[in-house]
């Protein structure tokens, strides 16, 4: 008969693969662009548990920033359509908010005259890729093309390239963010989603959720055709100023020189 002690050492070891697992769960469920299907998410528990045992360093984008001060970004994904772009410029400009917009390729095709004022307007462009494609099934040779390809319409439009980049769908994996690194980009996701993409969703149930979890150095996903984003955009941004948060771009809330991402994408000083 064979006896099983279990250790302290064992014990510690267990509890770090637990925790390690349990981050890997709280990113896939709560950092979507949308609903994440619980076979996805046992899924990169399961590929993050292997990692763990294996001891290797998992890829994470930017979800948030440590920071001392209450400097926060808002940042605006657009794709689709443009009806509400002018509203959220003009409300903007009265609060003194400055903000990182993601755009798309096709969107920047039809409006490069909201693309360009985006840009006079002092707020920062990243890029969302050309054609939003989900980036974990096409080659680095085409993620060049998405990006920097892209890139060079913007650069013609702005005078400026993108520092930053979002992927589509908030889908990536270790070969997106490091090939995106190689490129020049700091991958950004998101740790405040409001899902203003979803039409049920009303105003207050958005500000209900959004505004209790503002923290310093937060990054806040929102979308240009949010169904609801007349209503409770301004209500955020006044509410949040009056918290003494002050709205940043997203390169000015991202920290200078040595940085780390923990294993809940929270960028530090080493």
């Amino acid at each position: 008969m064979r006896i099983f002690v279990i250790t302290k050492r064992t014990l510690i070891i267990a509890a770090a693969i637990i925790a390690a697992i349990a981050a890997a769960v709280i990113l896939a469920l709560s950092f979507s662009d949308g609903p994440v299907s619980p076979t996805a998410a046992m899924a990169e528990v399961e590929e993050y548990e292997m990692e763990v045992l294996a001891g290797k360093k998992k890829e994470l984008p930017v979800y948030s920033v440590e920071r001392e001060d209450k400097k926060i970004a808002i940042t605006i994904d657009a794709a689709w359509e443009d009806d509400k772009t002018q509203f959220i410029l003009d409300t903007f400009k009265d609060y003194d908010v400055k903000a990182t917009f993601f755009l798309c390729g096709f969107w920047t095709d039809k409006y490069s005259d909201e693309v360009k004022q985006i840009a006079e307007m002092g707020h920062e462009i990243g890029n969302h890729t050309a054609t939003h494609p989900h980036m974990n099934s096409i080659s680095v040779e085409q993620m060049r093309k998405e990006t920097v390809e892209y890139d060079d319409k913007i650069e013609e439009l702005t005078g400026k390239r993108c520092k930053v980049f979002r992927a589509p769908f908030g889908e990536y994996n270790d070969k997106v963010i490091t090939t995106m690194r190689s490129f020049g980009y700091e991958v950004i996701q998101w740790d405040i989603d409001t899902i203003d993409w979803k039409q049920e969703r009303s105003a207050q149930t958005i500000l209900d959720t959004v505004l209790p979890k503002l923290h310093p150095g937060c990054i806040i996903l929102c979308h240009n055709n949010g169904y609801k984003i007349k209503e409770y955009l301004p209500t955020l941004i006044k509410t949040a100023q009056e918290q003494g948060y002050e709205f940043v771009t997203v390169s000015e809330l991202l920290l200078e020189g040595d940085t780390i991402i923990d294993v809940n994408g929270v960028q530090k000083k080493k």
